[in-house]
């Protein structure tokens, strides 16, 4: 099993920026790549960004594109998510979450999710 904790929601204006930080713990030998999700009020849940564990390739929604940037810290066993030039459309529970499959952009293809913390983006 492998356990996921995301740390740094919070309330920020339209423009700020938040860092989002994932612990992984357990079994995290078995991950190949880590993603952040998120999920606003009434909407399915979305793919963010996602970075592959070994070589550190990365990939992201057009959404957040450019404002973005996911990164990771083999060693800690942590993935963060820099968010920058923050919308009011970016405000959404956002989740982290580890997969077997390097390449996985679809939610479905990740097994061990986090708890999730809440992204706040004041107009």
């Amino acid at each position: 099993q492998v356990q996921l904790v995301e740390y740094g929601g919070g309330l920020v204006q339209a423009g700020g920026s938040l860092r989002l930080s994932c612990a992984a713990s357990g079994r995290s030998f078995s991950i190949y790549a880590m993603g952040w999700f998120r999920q606003a009020p009434g909407k399915e849940r979305e793919f963010v960004a996602r970075i592959s564990w070994s070589f550190g390739s990365t990939y992201y929604a057009d959404s957040v594109k450019g404002r973005f940037t996911i990164s990771r810290e083999n060693a800690k066993n942590t993935v963060d998510l820099q968010m920058n030039s923050l919308k009011p459309e970016d405000t959404a529970v956002y989740y982290c979450a580890a997969t077997r499959h390097s390449m996985a952009v679809a939610d479905a293809l990740y097994t061990y999710w986090g708890q999730g913390t809440q992204v706040i983006v004041s107009s």
